[in-house]
């Protein structure tokens, strides 16, 4: 019997890199769509997977990339743009999505899995919250025999993370003092293998057709207990000071004309709301999720 093809769009970056090694291990043909075939070879190790360079946000491309897939998965997402009003949220997450969609009508795919945030929601406060919500609204009114199911995950953690591994880098240039806006915002951090692995289960599960998934890892943490944790685990004796939503907002404005806007006012709002699940889904596909101490410390201090 011949292999389903699963079709990747956003499978170089963090979480598609981890949901394609699982698919191999589980039997599925990979296709990853991605801008520059040469700069991400190293996923070629990888036996059933192909890398097919290609303009995503060309619609007739897409169109001739999902024909043959069984499966297409949209992990494309951004947390800054490079504007300061939006649009780059929207081509990025709606427009894009839109066009995914698109494609998967014309191509005959059958199956659709969305990534989304948690919190995320057309009345949201931030661009990249609103954006994500408004295409998670679009991906679940589609129409015809796509059968599309949505993943709302907390912040995502893992070997190649941009959220523990950031925080060390920030860390280890600290003067011994480390001013942390929204130090009290909440999150239910998630392991990378564990949202891979819920995907991979819900590819033929039907109960799963049109419905959104939230995803939390086992304990909830403010961000400064997870930046205090950072900092022990690689030993580094720093004192981290919570700033008050005004200082919050004003390091916020300015971190955002910073080269490659390390924080940004869009953070700022996103950070507002807590990351964290009302009603955690992992239990619909059997997965206990690993807490965040038992993966860490193995890529956070040997880096």
């Amino acid at each position: 019997m011949p292999r389903s093809t699963v079709c990747i769009v956003g499978g170089t970056g963090f979480v598609g890199r981890h949901l394609a090694a699982r698919l191999v291990e589980n039997d599925f043909n990979v296709k990853i769509l991605t801008r520059s075939r040469a700069r991400h070879r190293e996923l070629l190790v990888l036996p059933t997977l192909s890398l097919v360079e290609a303009n995503v946000h060309d619609l007739e491309t897409l169109k001739r990339e999902f024909s043959g897939c069984h499966v297409l998965v949209n992990l494309v997402g951004i947390l800054n743009e490079r504007g300061h009003r939006g649009q780059g949220f929207a081509q990025v997450h709606l427009k894009l999505t839109g066009k995914i969609l698109a494609a998967c009508a014309s191509a005959g795919v059958p199956r659709l899995l969305h990534m989304s945030a948690l919190n995320a929601g057309e009345n949201a406060s931030s661009h990249y919250l609103r954006s994500k919500g408004e295409a998670a609204t679009l991906v679940l009114k589609a129409q015809g025999p796509l059968q599309v199911s949505v993943f709302e995950p907390s912040v995502i953690f893992g070997p190649g993370d941009s959220f523990f591994n950031r925080f060390a880098a920030l860390l280890r240039m600290a003067p011994g003092i480390f001013p942390l806006a929204c130090a009290r915002a909440k999150f239910a951090p998630v392991y990378v293998g564990d949202v891979a692995d819920a995907i991979v289960r819900s590819l033929d599960e039907h109960a799963s057709f049109g419905r959104r998934f939230s995803l939390c890892g086992p304990k909830i943490y403010t961000l400064r207990e997870l930046v205090c944790y950072t900092a022990k685990v690689m030993g580094l004796p720093r004192a981290i000071i919570g700033l008050p939503p005004p200082l919050s907002w004003l390091q916020a404005a300015i971190m955002e004309w910073l080269p490659g806007k390390p924080f940004s006012l869009d953070n700022y709002r996103s950070l507002k709301i807590d990351s964290v699940c009302s009603q955690n889904d992992f239990g619909s596909f059997a997965i206990e999720p690993l807490a965040l101490e038992a993966v860490v410390p193995a890529y956070i201090s040997a880096s």
